[in-house]
Order: C-alpha cells, then sequence, then structure tokens
C-alpha cells in the first residue's frame, strides 16, 4: 500500500473520493472504478497544501523502497552454482553405445517395433530421426541391421526366458491350440503352438510358444515331428498335456493320433461346416447370396456409385456405412453382409429408382433375407460366444443342446427357409454327433458350475460320474483307454428329438430360453454318500448351477476350500478351448508382421517379432 494512505482515508459516502486527515477536504481518486484509481492528485495536495507532511510522505516512501530491495538481493545458493562452459560442452555429449540411457533408449525402440508391427527401416524414416532428436538429442540412432541382428535376438531370449519360467510353475496340465498359415505377400507358410492353463489362483494364462516356418508338404508326418519339436524346445512333460485344438482337415488329425496327443476339432470350423451344408442346399438361398455379392461388389468397386449411396443415407438421416463383403471360409460373414443390405433396404430402394444395379432383390427375397437372418442369428450367437478368451470345450455340449432344440421348434420366421431349417440341424446333429459321447466334453460340461449334469442324459449322467469318481480316487487323468466314448441309453434323434418338438403354436423363442428350459427339465439325482471324493461330487452336484453370465474360475477360486479335488480336476479339464482362435489370431498378427513393407523379413526374424509381440506385454511392468 502506497505511503499516501497515511494522510488521507477512503470516503464513507463514496468509495472514488478520499478525505485528507489534516484538513478534512474531499479529493477525487481520479477514475471510475476500482481499477482506474490513483494517488497522484493525494500527493499534489500534500505537496501544496500539506508541506511538511509531503516531506514525511517522501521519506516513507524512500525507506519502503530501499527495504524491497534488500529483500530482492538472494544470495546465489552453494547448491546451485553457476555452470561453466565445460559443465555445457558435457551435457551436449553424446551418449556412448554402452551408456545406460542409449541401452534403455534402444530397448523401447525395439519393443515399439515389434508391439506395433513397425518394419526395421523405420529407425532410417526421417520424421522417426527427427521425433528421437528432439526428444533426446544426445542419443545416436544405432543402425537398422543393430536392430534386426543385434537387438531383436537379444530381446527374444529374454521374453523366451520368462516364458521358460512360467512353464515351470505349478500347472495342473497344458492345452495348446495350432493352425498352419500361409502369407499372401512372400511364399511363406508358419505352423502355429499357443498354449493356456489356469494357475493355482484359477486364472485363465495364456502364452505364444511357436509360430515356426513349415516348409515342404503339409503331411501328418511332418506336422507330428514338429510338434515333437516345440515340445521339446519348450521343455514340455507330455504328461500334462491335456489336449491340443486344431481345425478339420484330416493331416492334422492324423498328426495327432500319430503323436499320441488328445486332439479336438476347432468347433467353430464345425459350424463353418455344418451351415455351409445347410444354408447351400436351397436354391433360393443360394441365389440371394449370389445376388448380395453383386450389389456388394458394385459398390465396392465404383467411388460414383457409392458417393452417391452416401447421398441418399444423408437424406435419410442415417449413418454412412459400407456393406459388409463375405468371405466364403467364415459363414458369418455372409450373415454380416445379408444384415447390412438388409439395415439399407429403404436406401437401395431409392437407389434403384434412378442408377441401376448388376441386380437387385425381389419382395419376396426381402422376406427370405429377413428370415434368413432370424434363423441364422443363434449361430452367430454361439460363433462369438466360442470365439471368446474364456471359452472352453465346457461350453460345447450345453451350446448344441440348446442350438439344436431351438431348431426342432417351429417359429413363425421358418416361411421360405423351412426346408433349409431342417438341413441345419441335420448337419449339425451329424457334424456334432460324438460331442456328448467324447469323456473330455462331458466330464469338463460338469465341472463348470454353469452347467453340470443338466445337458446330459440319464446313461450319460451316470457314466461321466464315474469316470470322475474313477480320476478322483486315482489321483490322476484317466489314460486314453479309460475314457471310451459313451453311448446314450436311447436314440438322441428319435425319442429326445421327439420330446424336444412343440405343437403349441409358433412363437419366437432364442437361444437363451433354450438353456432354461433344459435346466428346469433336469433335476440332480439323490446319489449315497461313500468316500470323501464322492462326498465332494455329491455335494457340488446337488447345488443350483451358477447363472451362464458368471465366471466358472472365479467359482472354483472361492469354492475350492469345500470341493478341493473336485478344484484341482477343474483346473485340468477347464483349461482346453473349444475353438483354435488363438492361432487364426496369431496369424492374424502375422499378417501385420509380414506385410508389403516386411516381405523380405525371414521367417527366424518374423517368428521371433510374433513371439514378442504376443508374449512381452505379459512381462512389462505396468
Amino acid at each position: 500500500m502506497s505511503a499516501v494512505w497515511k494522510h488521507f482515508k477512503v470516503s464513507e459516502k463514496e468509495a472514488k473520493t478520499a478525505v485528507c486527515r489534516h484538513c478534512s477536504a474531499e479529493l477525487s481518486r481520479g477514475g471510475a472504478s476500482a481499477k482506474t484509481y490513483s494517488t497522484s492528485s493525494l500527493i499534489y495536495h500534500l505537496k501544496s497544501k500539506h508541506p511538511e507532511h509531503h516531506a514525511e510522505y517522501e521519506k516513507d516512501t524512500a525507506a519502503a523502497t530501499a527495504t524491497a530491495a534488500v529483500k530482492r538481493k538472494v544470495a546465489p545458493s552453494p547448491s546451485t552454482p553457476t555452470p561453466s562452459v565445460a559443465d555445457f560442452l558435457e551435457k551436449a555429449k553424446k551418449f556412448a553405445n554402452d551408456s545406460a540411457k542409449a541401452k534403455g533408449i534402444t530397448k523401447r525402440i525395439m519393443e515399439f517395433i515389434a508391439l506395433d508391427d513397425q518394419p526395421f527401416s523405420v529407425v532410417e524414416d526421417v520424421g522417426f530421426r527427427r521425433l528421437i532428436d528432439h526428444i533426446e538429442p544426445r542419443y545416436t540412432i544405432p543402425s537398422r541391421r543393430h536392430f534386426s541382428d543385434v537387438c531383436l535376438p537379444e530381446m527374444y531370449n529374454v521374453v523366451s526366458t520368462n516364458v521358460h519360467e512360467l512353464l515351470a510353475t505349478d500347472i495342473a496340465a497344458l492345452s495348446f491350440t495350432t493352425d498352419i498359415w500361409s502369407s499372401d505377400v512372400s511364399p511363406t507358410s508358419m505352423l502355429s503352438l499357443t498354449a493356456q492353463w489356469i494357475d493355482t489362483d484359477f486364472k485363465l494364462q495364456k502364452i505364444v510358444l511357436h509360430s515356426q516356418e513349415f516348409r515342404g508338404s503339409h503331411t501328418a508326418v511332418a506336422i507330428s515331428e514338429a510338434f515333437a519339436n516345440m515340445f521339446d524346445t519348450w521343455r514340455i512333460d507330455r504328461s500334462k498335456v491335456h489336449a491340443v485344438v486344431s481345425d478339420n482337415a484330416r493331416n492334422m488329425a492324423k498328426a495327432m493320433e500319430d503323436s499320441n496327443l488328445k486332439g479336438i476339432r476347432c468347433m467353430a470350423h464345425t459350424i463353418q461346416l455344418a451351415v455351409n451344408e445347410g444354408l447351400l442346399s436351397q436354391r433360393s438361398i443360394a441365389d440371394v447370396i449370389a445376388i448380395g455379392r453383386k450389389i456388394v461388389g458394385h459398390f465396392k468397386h465404383s467411388p460414383l456409385a457409392y458417393a452417391r449411396l452416401q447421398s441418399i443415407q444423408e437424406q435419410f438421416g442415417m449413418p454412412q456405412k459400407r456393406f459388409q463383403q463375405d468371405v466364403s471360409t467364415r459363414w458369418n460373414s455372409t450373415y454380416y453382409m445379408l444384415e447390412s443390405l438388409f439395415a439399407q433396404k429403404r436406401v437401395l430402394a431409392t437407389y434403384i429408382a434412378d442408377h441401376d444395379l448388376p441386380a437387385t432383390f425381389t419382395a419376396y427375397q426381402w422376406v427370405l433375407i429377413e428370415n434368413v437372418l432370424s434363423l441364422l442369428a443363434p449361430f452367430e450367437q454361439i460363433t462369438k460366444e466360442i470365439s471368446s478368451s474364456d471359452a472352453s470345450v465346457a461350453d460345447v455340449i450345453p451350446l448344441l443342446a440348446a442350438l439344436k432344440r431351438l431348431l426342432n421348434k417351429e417359429a413363425e420366421t421358418d416361411h421360405g427357409v423351412k426346408t433349409t431349417k431342417s438341413a441345419l440341424l441335420e448337419a449339425v446333429s451329424t457334424r456334432f454327433s460324438q460331442a456328448d459321447s467324447e469323456p473330455l466334453y462331458c466330464i469338463a460340461t460338469v465341472l463348470d458350475p454353469r452347467y453340470k449334469d443338466h445337458y446330459l442324459d440319464v446313461g450319460k449322467k451316470m457314466r461321466t460320474r464315474e469316470m470322475i469318481q474313477a480320476e478322483l480316487d486315482l489321483g490322476k487323468p484317466l489314460g486314453d483307454g479309460d475314457g471310451q466314448v459313451m453311448h446314450s441309453a436311447g436314440d438322441e434323434n428319435s425319442a429326445e428329438s421327439k420330446r424336444a418338438r412343440t405343437t403349441d403354436e409358433p412363437r419366437t423363442v432364442s437361444l437363451s430360453d433354450m438353456f432354461d428350459e433344459i435346466l428346469q427339465e433336469n433335476n440332480p439325482f439323490a446319489r449315497p454318500r461313500t468316500s470323501s471324493t464322492a462326498q465332494q461330487l455329491d455335494g457340488y452336484l446337488s447345488e443350483v448351477p451358477i447363472p451362464r453370465s458368471n465366471n466358472p474360475l472365479e467359482f472354483w477360486r472361492t469354492n475350492q476350500g469345500r470341493f478341493p479335488d473336485l478344484a484341482q480336476m477343474a483346473r485340468r479339464y477347464l483349461s482346453a478351448p473349444c475353438t483354435s482362435t488363438d492361432s487364426e489370431r496369431l496369424f492374424s498378427a502375422a499378417s501385420h508382421v509380414i506385410d508389403e513393407k516386411r516381405n523380405r523379413l525371414s521367417c527366424d526374424k518374423a517368428e521371433k517379432l510374433l513371439f514378442i509381440k504376443k508374449n512381452l506385454p505379459l512381462f512389462l511392468k505396468k
């Protein structure tokens, strides 16, 4: 505050007026608001009317100025000496290649290349080099050859060591997925091997073990030898191998048999075959699919046609979406194609009023598309469920039971697709004829607290219980000879199918309704309690299944104290996936690793990059 206020005070009447303490004169503060007030008029009044007080004011002002100057003078801290020229030169000096800082940056760049599918040539790109130079001018980027020949093997060895240590933990059983992939941009084929297991905390663990080059003919003998080499490389105990999931190719099935491994056919591939058989059996549906492909192809290859389509979509206030192109090896892509066309029915009708298309749908075909979509909806739901990361073989029997029961029921949307519906039911029943007789599936289903034995018929319930009890008593998994294929007391396609059919009025039912219906029909049997393991099994089966939305592994983690032997058995049987999706996703990543920018990448380096990309995130510090 100015020293002048020692001689003045603000008027009580108006804030913009000051009153002299010596003569009570009222003086303007020189402004209309507080931001524009000044003390110039007050100082002039002191000088002209009260000289002696003005001299006192000047003395006070000088003292205040001197005090402020002293306060501003801060002595330099001894801990922050003025940097010398040598210090500046040292800070501008480049890092040595073997310095900790330089090694750390190089390691992060290698992680960036592996995790984000970057080519090694990225370290020579102008933009990348400018970025690094801006972030840390003292760092010298090594050559691309250094990253591919030195950094990549080093990082692979580190991740490989971590994987070996992970595999050496307490693992009850290992399940695997495998697949063969061929690149579109280079003459390369690769064989994959992914592993998963349930750890002691009942959490599902997954790793990639191999994505090695697979030269020559893909015979069963060659595949079997590759499996043996991969198992030896990772020192995997064959007694811990629970199951290997692969596609339906005969060479894969024969390789599993030759390797004495329990092979599981990928459920997604089997559904693909069943849907193809059932869907294409009706000429009218095949014609609809063919017309849909022509329409989608027209818009895909004509920017002008697509621009016109976008304009119509804007007129209707609809989001601008492209039509989905189907792929022959993915039945659900055909479903999505028809779905995208049906969603744009009004748009297409407006388009063909002014423009030509290579083919169009009739009114009957539009109704047929709607009914086909309704028919295929449960197949699409099942495909999504079994392709999830936590799906297991325990889902197979319940999903098939619900699906077949749904296909056996009449619905309002059956018009025009009854033949297809029957063909689909027959294809599913044929393709999965052995599913509910396979011990591995049956035991896994019973050990899943969401299902238990409610999805098995009477004979298979008892047989599965006997196999579980035998394994509990032995304290080890049953051998291949101990788990024969089970046979139902009655023919499934006669009595059970007849019971499943309904004569009620047609109504819209869903796949979820079938799960509830089956659970209501099956009540636990009263069983005698004998040994402790039998009591565990009886107690477990007597309880109501948990909701399907719950996590079965969380149930076993919580209840392992009540059912200790069953919990350990569940760790083994619930470890097996029902599809080879993990291997397929691995090769989806491979298509990014071996792309047009890296089409000359050797298979050895591609394998190392894939291995790091998939496994490194498991060991990165958060």
